[in-house]
């Protein structure tokens, strides 16, 4: 069964050993990359918050594209950690560019990286199909949406607190989770991914 369905058939149990050196380059440029467009993102936040104003809880939607760091890295590495490794390197990167949000963003970083690695974890790093993709995503988006509810969305009403903390899960859903996965095959099917289990996976559905 293609890998391209739901939550895929479970990967050989080879893919829980230790990490390798070439996992940790790699990720390593994931969570750059994925750091650089942390901090593009952040710059289109401002034209965002003046065009939500009304509705502040509409940002929400806008939060995916923070998250993708973590589900690309979990989708790539296939090992324990590599969610969180990206995500949270990732927020290191833009903290260190330069951002409104200014180090905060590294605590968002770990918060929304250990979201995703949860869910990776529950399908104990065997399972990599669009569905755990889609649902790595959406759990980091509702995780997103509750952290900064309680740290920063305090004096809103309780309603809108959950609305903003539902809409954040739809855009970690469908921008961290089925972009993140849809990236993940386009590099694998280049065959740039040929030295991990990610790529792998992709030569044995040819």
């Amino acid at each position: 069964m293609s890998t391209s369905r739901g939550f895929a058939p479970a990967a050989p149990a080879t893919a829980q050993r230790g990490w390798r050196v070439i996992d940790i380059i790699v990720a390593s440029v994931v969570a750059v990359a994925c750091g650089v467009v942390f901090w593009a993102w952040s710059q289109g936040y401002a034209a965002v918050a003046v065009a939500t104003a009304p509705f502040p809880f509409l940002g929400g939607l806008y939060g995916g594209g923070w998250l993708i760091a973590g589900v690309i890295g979990g989708l790539i590495i296939r090992k324990p950690g590599a969610a969180l490794y990206c995500e949270l390197i990732g927020a290191c990167v833009e903290g260190v560019l330069g951002t409104h949000f200014g180090l905060t963003v590294i605590l968002s970083g770990l918060i929304q990286g250990l979201g995703a690695e949860a869910v990776f974890a529950l399908f104990r790093y065997r399972r990599f199909g669009v569905g755990v993709a889609m649902l790595a995503g959406l759990v980091s988006g509702l995780v997103m949406g509750i952290s900064e509810d309680v740290l920063y969305n305090v004096e809103w009403a309780a309603g809108w607190q959950v609305v903003y903390a539902v809409l954040a899960g739809v855009s970690g859903l469908v921008i961290a989770g089925l972009v993140s996965w849809l990236i993940v095959r386009a590099l694998a099917g280049t065959g740039v991914l040929s030295g991990l289990a990610s790529g792998r996976a992709a030569r044995a559905r040819v």
